[in-house]
C-alpha cells in the first residue's frame, strides 16, 4: 500500500473536549463494532474534518492501529482520551448513535482508531476537505502521490509550522509528514495496551488465556526505568501471571520460554498453577518479527528483575 491519508467524520463534542485536553494519544472511535478499518499503514496521517456546520478539517494525529473493544474496556484502557469526561457520558454518546441503528446494549463492541500525537488546530487553521461529497458518511481516503493528496498534506504542514513558531517550538518536517509511512508512531500507553494485545492475538503469551478482562500488557523492562512503549517491549499476560513477572516472580527467556523463580516455592510453599509452565516455550508470539520481545529487554529483565 503507498503513502496515504484519511479525513474521518469526527463527533464534534469529541473534537471540542480533546482539543482542550490536548493529550499525547487519543481514541477515535466508531460506534458500530463489526467494521475492520484497513486504510492505513502505521505512521499515517489521519485527519479530523466536523460535522456541519463547522464542515472543516481541524486537526488529526498518526495512525497506530486499528481494534474492536468493548466500551468498559475501551474507557479503561484510554480513559478521558475517548473524548469524555466519565465513562458514563461517553457511553452514553456511544448508546446514543447505536440506539439510532435500533441496538442499546449496554457493553457493545465498538470500533478504535488509535491516533498518536495528536494536533488541534485553532479555527483560524481550519480549512475545507478537497474533493468532498456531503453522501460521505464515515470518511475518505487519499493517495499522497496524487496532486489533491499532496496539497492536502501540505496544508496540514503548513499549519503545523504556524502552531509551532507561535509556540515557539521547531516545527516537525522531514519524514514525519512529507514521508508519512516511513514514521514510526510513538505509543502513549494506551496504544501500548492495545497493540500488544493485538500482537498477541488477544490472548495469554503464556498459557493460551483468551478472556480479554483478565489480561494486561506488561512492559518487560518498565517504563519506570526507561523502558519504551514498545511492542518488542511488552507481553500479552494474564493478570497473575503480570504480577509475578513484575515483581520478580517469573520472567522469559532470550528463546521465549517461560521461567518460575524458586521464590515461589519458598515464600508461599505453592505455585502449582504456575511451576506447570516453567521452562515450556510461550504458548502465544506475535507473528511479526519485529513485534518479538526484544533480547535486550528481555535480558534487563532477566538481570534486574527476575528473582532466580
Amino acid at each position: 500500500m503507498g503513502a496515504r491519508l484519511y479525513v474521518g467524520m469526527t463527533d464534534n463534542d469529541w473534537f471540542h473536549f480533546l482539543a482542550e485536553q490536548k493529550p499525547d494519544e487519543v481514541n477515535f472511535w466508531r460506534p458500530g463494532g463489526k467494521q475492520s478499518f484497513a486504510v492505513l499503514t502505521p505512521g499515517d496521517p489521519f485527519l479530523f474534518k466536523l460535522h456541519s456546520p463547522d464542515d472543516y478539517i481541524v486537526g488529526g494525529g498518526h495512525f497506530v492501529r486499528f481494534s474492536r473493544l468493548p466500551v468498559d474496556l475501551a474507557w479503561e484502557v484510554f480513559g478521558i482520551k475517548n473524548g469524555a469526561a466519565t465513562l458514563e457520558a461517553f457511553r452514553s454518546k456511544i448508546l446514543s448513535y447505536r440506539r439510532r441503528a435500533g441496538d442499546g446494549s449496554a457493553n457493545p463492541m465498538i470500533g478504535c482508531i488509535i491516533l498518536t500525537e495528536p494536533f488541534f488546530f485553532e479555527p483560524e487553521g481550519w480549512f475545507v476537505a478537497p474533493e468532498w461529497h456531503r453522501s460521505i458518511v464515515q470518511g475518505k481516503g487519499y493517495d499522497l502521490n496524487s496532486p489533491v493528496g499532496a496539497s492536502l498534506l501540505a496544508q496540514v504542514s503548513e499549519r503545523l509550522n504556524w502552531r509551532a513558531a507561535d509556540s515557539g517550538m521547531m516545527a516537525e518536517t522531514g519524514p514525519r509528514y512529507g514521508e508519512p509511512s516511513a514514521y514510526a508512531p510513538r505509543l502513549g500507553q494506551g496504544g501500548f495496551r492495545v497493540a500488544v494485545m493485538e500482537a498477541y492475538y488477544r490472548r495469554c503469551a503464556v498459557t493460551g488465556e483468551k478472556v480479554l478482562a483478565v489480561l494486561e500488557a506488561s512492559h518487560i523492562k518498565p517504563y519506570s526505568a526507561d523502558g519504551p512503549h514498545a511492542v518488542n517491549n511488552g507481553i500479552l499476560l494474564r493478570s497473575d501471571i503480570h504480577q509475578l513477572f513484575d515483581r520478580g516472580y517469573a520472567t522469559i527467556t532470550e528463546d521465549h520460554k517461560f521461567e518460575v523463580s524458586k521464590s515461589v516455592k519458598q515464600e508461599f510453599d505453592n505455585g502449582r498453577e504456575y511451576y506447570q509452565y516453567h521452562c515450556i516455550g510461550l504458548q502465544v508470539l506475535p507473528g511479526d518479527a519485529i513485534e518479538l520481545p526484544s533480547r535486550e529487554f528481555v535480558r534487563w529483565h532477566n538481570e534486574h528483575v527476575y528473582l532466580g
